[in-house]
């Protein structure tokens, strides 16, 4: 009778680690990040069916990247989760945090058990607050640990140079048209340093928009209001980067207060026309979630 082949515990969850990451880095990456209203997730995701952002509950949503069929079944349980807990007990008593601390049960028990492979999954969870310091956004990598982030968090293939061009960018109170062009922006950039150009027909993006009347805040952005934020920010960069009009009128009085005061005017337009994307909250959701 042979010998089994011995391998230390150490290597055998190195090895179904490395396994892991390896499946998740071959996904495309999502980005999640906290702006003025609410919550932003926006996932490069040209399909239209297979969504990689869903609703969980009335201030819960999901993102995810990896293998589709093994984060959908999570996606499934959380829903159950959920509407089993608000059933049984009340509608506030569903939290992001109770929804992760499952995620992770079940992510962990799955990873260190010897009989199946672990999960190439890596998962968020978000929660809208009534104020900004009330947001919750956890991630959780395939071993079911639990990382509690703030303000922005990018998975996926080239989450590492995502997040650190999101770390010097991001700023508290940004607009919706700001926080989806940085999130864009990011996205856009290739692992050797190049960019490349996403359109809204690349792009699945939804909001958790503490705004909404409506006890459900999840909303899906698609179509004409997408491409209307888009263009909207990227004209509103213009219009910052062109020199001032006003700067060139107070050159012709001769006088230096005047050249002033024209500048104010200038930065003053300038802020106008890139604040008009409040109103795109007001617009009516397009789009619900699966369930």
């Amino acid at each position: 009778m042979s010998t089994p082949f011995y391998v230390s515990p150490q290597q055998a969850m190195a090895d179904r680690a490395e396994y892991a990451r390896k499946g998740i880095a071959r996904g495309r990456s999502v980005v999640v990040l906290q702006y003025t209203d609410g919550v932003l997730f926006v996932a490069e995701n040209p399909s239209r069916a297979l969504h990689k952002v869903s609703e969980i509950y009335d201030r819960i949503a999901f993102a995810a990247v990896g293998k589709y069929n093994e984060f959908e079944n999570l996606r499934i349980g959380g829903v159950r989760y959920a509407d089993l807990r608000g059933y049984t007990y009340d509608r506030e008593d569903v939290t992001a945090r109770g929804l992760a601390n499952v995620y992770a049960q079940t992510l962990g028990t799955i990873f260190s058990s010897a009989a199946e492979k672990p999960y190439e999954v890596e998962l968020i969870v978000a929660e809208v607050g009534n104020a900004p310091e009330d947001d919750q956004i956890y991630r959780l990598p395939h071993d079911g640990s639990i990382v509690d982030e703030h303000g922005s968090v990018a998975v996926g293939g080239n989450a590492d140079q995502i997040s650190s061009y999101l770390d010097q960018r991001h700023r508290d109170g940004m607009t919706l048209a700001e926080a989806l062009r940085l999130a864009v922006d990011s996205l856009s950039r290739d692992t050797n340093g190049g960019e490349r150009t996403l359109t809204a027909e690349h792009l699945e993006v939804a909001v958790l928009d503490r705004t909404r009347p409506q006890k459900r805040k999840f909303k899906r952005i698609l179509g004409r209001q997408l491409s209307r934020l888009l263009d909207e920010h990227a004209a509103g960069e213009q219009e910052k980067d062109r020199p001032g009009e006003g700067a060139g009128e107070s050159s012709d009085t001769g006088s230096t207060g005047g050249n002033g005061k024209g500048a104010g005017k200038g930065g003053a337009a300038g802020k106008n026309g890139s604040g008009a994307s409040a109103a795109d909250a007001d617009e009516p959701e397009s789009g619900a979630a699966d369930d």
